[in-house]
């Protein structure tokens, strides 16, 4: 079994905290003592932090990536955690989605996540420890309709994570997902539609973004995800966590009931004939 890892003065960097989950995790890490780097793409813009220390860098150019993790190896000379939360949400139908509009929220969502791993794993194999924590969703392992393509790269980021646990736990680096389902963040209520929208699924989509918006409304705020993100970091290793309340329950009929049970509720809930 991992060690359990105490808080005091580790290193942790949060990607993408100008707003959200991202913003309220890296918050909560500062509280408890730890280092706090939250990286924005725009310092001169983003709102400060108290105990946390921006750090400018885009998940989707290696140039600064490697920029922004050797300035925090300059200061600190190690990284103990890193939580992979910068994402992006696309609205619309697969057919809708062009292979570009794809293309760039794969370049966020799992390739982003792939640059910054691959930038602290040097220097967590060097130091022997690390622990780095990708947020997934429900959506990782239950797609609803006209999310199709976020649902997609967050199976891709749960691949991934698993497979890099195995690949790196020799080096004393374990790799944790964190799935939440909706949460009230803009990442959710502004999510972007695909441009070359199809007269034929108005209907469907229209009832699908109603019941995002929806469920956005209705969701708790960050807070809950937050504490989640921290013990995972911080708490004996498991690979799965989902928050408490609709995250933890949607796993567990995920798992129980019968498919067909969950594709009519889904359906149902989605306002699908």
């Amino acid at each position: 079994m991992s060690k359990k890892i105490k808080f005091d003065n580790k290193v942790v960097i949060v990607t993408g905290v100008s707003s959200g989950i991202g913003r309220m995790v890296a918050e909560k890490f500062a509280q408890r003592g730890c280092h706090v780097y939250g990286t924005v793409r725009n310092i001169t813009t983003a709102q400060p932090i108290p105990g946390v220390s921006f750090v400018e860098m885009d998940v989707r150019d290696d140039a600064s990536i490697q920029r922004g993790i050797q300035s925090i190896i300059d200061e600190t000379n190690r990284i103990d955690v890193l939580v992979n939360n910068a994402g992006m949400m696309m609205l619309g139908a697969v057919e809708e989605t062009s292979l570009t509009e794809a293309a760039s929220l794969f370049d966020t969502n799992v390739f982003g996540i792939l640059r910054t791993s691959k930038a602290v794993l040097p220097f967590m194999r060097a130091q022997n420890f690390g622990r780095i924590i990708n947020i997934s969703s429900v959506l990782g392992f239950l797609p609803v309709p006209y999310l199709g393509l976020y649902a997609a790269s967050k199976h891709a980021v749960e691949g991934l994570s698993e497979s890099l646990d195995h690949e790196v736990r020799q080096f004393g680096i374990r790799v944790v997902l964190v799935e939440p389902a909706f949460t009230k963040t803009n990442l959710d209520a502004n999510s972007p539609q695909a441009v070359a929208l199809i007269a034929a699924y108005d209907n469907e989509r229209g009832n699908a973004s109603k019941a995002i918006n929806k469920s956005v409304s209705n969701a708790p705020e960050p807070d809950g995800v937050a504490d989640t993100i921290i013990d995972a970091a911080f708490g004996p290793w498991k690979m799965r966590h989902q928050p408490k309340g609709r995250a933890a329950l949607l796993n567990k009929l995920r798992r129980f009931l019968p498919a067909s049970l969950v594709d009519s509720s889904l359906r149902k809930d989605f306002g699908l004939g």
